[in-house]
């Protein structure tokens, strides 16, 4: 008999529980806060890969943590990076791990809904874009901290933008400092459905549900083949990071960081 695996787990920074034939995976903490933590790294990624083997599994909805800070996260993230002058080592760690999850997050053979709230930052939006399906509260905000920094967001925007809706529009949002409210979101493909606050989880776990109903062989299978002209994401995150270190190296980045950390509350 097939040992049965246990998908109902707590950890340090996230938690994921079983409803029905749904995974709920819950984030404690911001992933920019953890992403360069090894440990916590290799518990999210040892349990999306059993969650991947698992039958039981008929798809997963990944909750954002509520704890996020957005823009504020973002800045104080950058500040210890400019203040502590961390090495290159850490920095890369820290991106490999991003690109890692995207890569997760793509390569499940069950479906991924997304459900999001609050000040999304790009790092977020990127996550989401790498599943399949997209639900936000009515109070969800998509706004780019990464222009005041001089920077590119991390996780893959640039991809995934230009392939969703093509390279013009890519290009007006990833330079655009205005916010992207959630009903714009929805008219612009950012997102798929929006709903009230206090039903986010349920109206996202309904849609999962939904999903989870389709024979599990088809759903793999039309992954794979909508996967298929993603084939060079991999190699687009690895040159995601060159270019953010050649940024991150450059005067025009330390003068900015700089100005951010002297305006800083």
């Amino acid at each position: 008999m097939k040992k049965l695996i246990a998908l109902d787990q707590t950890y340090d920074f996230f938690s994921a529980k079983m409803i029905e034939d749904i995974v709920v995976l819950k984030f404690r903490e911001n992933l920019l806060v953890r992403a360069g933590d090894l440990h916590a790294k290799g518990s999210l990624f040892e349990y999306l890969d059993m969650v991947s083997r698992s039958d039981r599994a008929k798809g997963v909805l990944i909750i954002g943590s509520p704890e996020k800070k957005g823009c504020e996260e973002y800045f104080e993230f950058y500040r210890k990076v400019f203040e502590l002058q961390l090495d290159q080592i850490a920095i890369v760690r820290l991106y490999n791990a991003v690109n890692q999850f995207i890569l997760k997050i793509m390569e499940l053979n069950k479906i991924v809904v997304h459900a999001d709230s609050g000040e999304v930052i790009p790092l977020f939006l990127n996550v989401s874009l790498a599943c399949d399906y997209r639900v936000v509260a009515e109070n969800t905000v998509f706004k780019n901290p990464c222009l005041e920094l001089g920077l590119v967001p991390k996780g893959g925007g640039a991809f995934f933008l230009s392939k969703m809706l093509g390279r013009s529009k890519a290009l007006e949002i990833l330079l655009s400092e205005g916010d992207i409210p959630a009903q714009e979101a929805l008219m612009l493909g950012l997102v798929d459905n929006i709903a009230p606050r206090e039903t986010l989880e349920k109206v996202a776990l309904n849609i999962a549900q939904g999903f989870a109903r389709k024979p599990s062989t088809t759903v793999a299978g039309i992954k794979k083949l909508l996967n298929y002209s993603m084939k060079d994401l991999r190699d687009f995150l690895e040159f995601e990071n060159q270019v953010l270190l050649r940024m991150k190296g450059s005067a025009g980045f330390q003068n900015q960081a700089s100005t951010t950390n002297n305006n800083a509350p």
